[in-house]
C-alpha cells in the first residue's frame, strides 16, 4: 500500500524533500551537508531513487540508479583542486604575488583597491572563492593599517570581485563546474564566452566602487611610501614547495585548456595534480583541510535532485518554463538570467544550479537555437547564479566569511551595508550581461 502510494505520487514527494531541503539551507539553523545527507537518505529509504537502474515498461524511459545521478566529475574536480590550492598555499606564493602587486602601486590608495580587485577577480577564476579571499584578508588589514583607514571597503570591493572573477572559468565557482558536467561544457567553453563579458563588468563595477569609496581612499606621501615599501622577502616559506606547487598548478590549468584536444575531462588532471603534489606531503594533515562539508553537500544534493528528476519533476517543470516564456528564447534567457541572479542573492546558489542544470538540459531541446555552438540558456545560467552572489551577504560562502572575519577584528559589515553595494553590483552586472547575451545570442 505504501509503495503504491508513493509510487503514484513520487514527483510530489521528492518534490516536498527538495523545497523542505531548500528551507533548512536558507534557515541555516542546521549545516547544510547535514539537510543534504537527510533528504538524500529519505528518497534512499522512500524507494524515490532505486540502488540499481532498470528500464521502466509504463513510462518507456530508463530509471538510472543512485550513483548515476551523483556528479562524480564534479566531486572529483572540486576534491582535487582543494588539495592542489591548500598544498601551493602552504608555501606563502598567493600572498607574496599580491604584496608585489601592492608595491607596483606605489602605495596609491585608489590603485590599491583596484590592484586587491583585479588580484582577487583573476584569483578567483582558478582558485575558488573562500580560498581567494582566506589569502586575501591578512594583506588587506595590513594594508589598511598602513593607511590607517577602515578596511571595509577594501573587503567588500575584494569579495564582490571575487564573485565576479570565478565566473569567467568553469573552476572559478561550484555552479559552473555543475554546468560544466550537466551540458558538456569544457573549460575553455568558459573561457571563450564569458571572460569578455566578465572582465567589462569587472572594469565597470570596480569604477563605480571607487567612486563611491573616494572619501576613504586618501592617504598622506608618507603612508603611501610605506605601502610602496612593505618587506616581502619573508613571505614564501618554502620555496621548493613554491615550485613543485606553481608548476602542477599551471600543468593542471594546461590540462583543462587542452581538453578538446585530449578529450580528456578536468577532474582527471585536477585528480592527477593532488596526486603528485601529495608525494611530498603528509597526507592525513592535507586531507584534514579539504572542505569535505561541501563535498558531502554536494553528494547528498545531488541524490535529492535525482530523486525529483526520476520521478518527473524537472520534465513538469521544464513544461511549465516552455508555457511561460512561450518557447521564446529571448524570454526564456531572460527570465533564467535575472531570475537566477536574484534568487541565488536568497538562497545558495549551488543548490539552485543543481536544480536548474537538468531542467535545462530539457529546456534546449524544446526551445529552438538556430546559432553556432552550445545553448545561451546555460550561459544564461552561468552568468545569473554566479553574479548574483554579490546581492546579498549570504548570497555566496565568500560573503559570509569575510563578514564574519571582519566582525571579529573589530570591522563589523552589516546586512544593509554590504547590500548597498551588492545590489548596485548586481544590478550592473546584470544589466551589462543581458545586453552581452542579447547581442551575441538573442538580436
Amino acid at each position: 500500500m505504501l509503495g503504491e502510494f508513493i509510487s503514484s505520487h513520487g514527483m510530489i514527494i521528492s518534490g516536498a524533500i527538495l523545497l523542505i531541503a531548500y528551507i533548512f539551507i536558507a534557515a541555516e539553523k542546521i549545516q547544510k551537508s547535514v539537510v543534504a545527507l537527510v533528504g538524500a537518505s529519505m528518497t534512499m529509504l522512500l524507494g524515490l531513487l532505486p540502488f540499481h537502474g532498470y528500464y521502466d515498461t509504463v513510462s518507456q524511459t530508463y530509471i538510472g540508479s543512485v550513483f548515476e545521478y551523483i556528479e562524480f566529475n564534479v566531486i572529483f574536480l572540486l576534491i582535487g583542486m582543494m588539495i592542489i590550492v591548500h598544498i601551493a598555499g602552504k608555501s606563502g606564493v598567493f600572498k607574496w604575488m599580491a604584496i608585489e602587486l601592492l608595491k607596483l602601486t606605489k602605495g596609491h590608495p585608489k590603485l590599491v583597491l583596484f590592484t586587491l580587485a583585479a588580484f582577487t577577480a583573476v584569483a578567483s577564476a582558478f582558485l575558488d572563492n573562500v580560498t581567494t579571499v582566506v589569502l586575501m584578508m591578512p594583506v588587506t588589514f595590513v594594508i589598511a593599517k598602513e593607511f590607517d583607514t577602515d578596511p571595509v571597503p577594501f573587503l567588500i570591493t575584494e569579495v564582490l570581485a571575487s564573485n565576479i572573477g570565478g565566473t569567467a572559468t568553469l573552476i572559478g565557482d561550484p555552479p559552473n563546474i555543475i554546468i560544466g558536467a550537466k551540458a558538456g561544457l569544457s573549460f575553455m567553453d568558459f573561457v571563450n564566452e564569458l571572460t569578455l563579458i566578465v572582465t567589462i563588468i569587472f572594469a565597470v563595477v570596480t569604477a563605480v566602487l571607487i567612486f563611491m569609496f573616494r572619501k576613504n581612499l586618501t592617504a598622506t606621501p608618507e603612508k603611501m611610501a610605506h605601502v610602496a615599501n612593505i618587506d616581502n622577502s619573508q613571505t614564501i616559506t618554502d620555496r621548493n614547495l613554491m615550485i613543485r606547487s606553481m608548476i602542477t598548478l599551471v600543468l593542471v590549468i594546461l590540462g583543462f585548456i587542452s581538453h578538446d584536444i585530449t578529450h580528456i575531462d578536468a577532474y582527471v588532471f585536477a585528480v592527477a595534480g593532488a596526486s603528485f603534489l601529495l608525494l611530498f606531503e603528509e597526507p592525513k594533515e592535507i586531507y584534514k583541510d579539504v572542505e569535505w562539508l561541501t563535498i558531502f553537500f554536494f553528494v547528498g544534493l545531488f541524490i535529492i535532485i535525482g530523486g525529483f528528476e526520476a520521478n518527473g519533476g524537472i520534465t513538469f517543470l521544464a513544461d511549465k518554463l516552455i508555457e511561460l516564456t512561450g518557447g521564446s528564447l529571448h524570454a526564456a534567457s531572460m527570465l533564467i538570467l535575472w531570475g537566477s541572479g536574484i534568487l541565488s542573492g536568497i538562497v545558495d546558489n549551488i543548490p539552485y544550479t543543481a536544480t536548474m542544470a537538468p531542467l535545462i538540459a530539457q529546456v534546449q531541446h524544446t526551445i529552438p537555437y538556430a546559432g553556432t555552438g552550445h545553448h545561451p540558456l546555460w550561459w544564461a545560467l552561468a552568468l545569473g547564479a554566479c553574479l548574483g552572489g554579490n546581492l546579498t551577504i549570504i548570497g555566496a560562502a565568500a560573503n559570509v566569511l569575510v563578514s564574519e572575519t571582519a566582525a571579529v577584528k573589530g570591522y563589523p559589515i552589516t546586512f544593509m551595508r554590504f547590500m548597498k553595494y551588492g545590489a548596485l553590483t548586481t544590478f550592473i552586472s546584470l544589466a551589462l550581461s543581458s545586453a552581452y547575451l542579447y547581442i551575441k545570442y538573442l538580436h
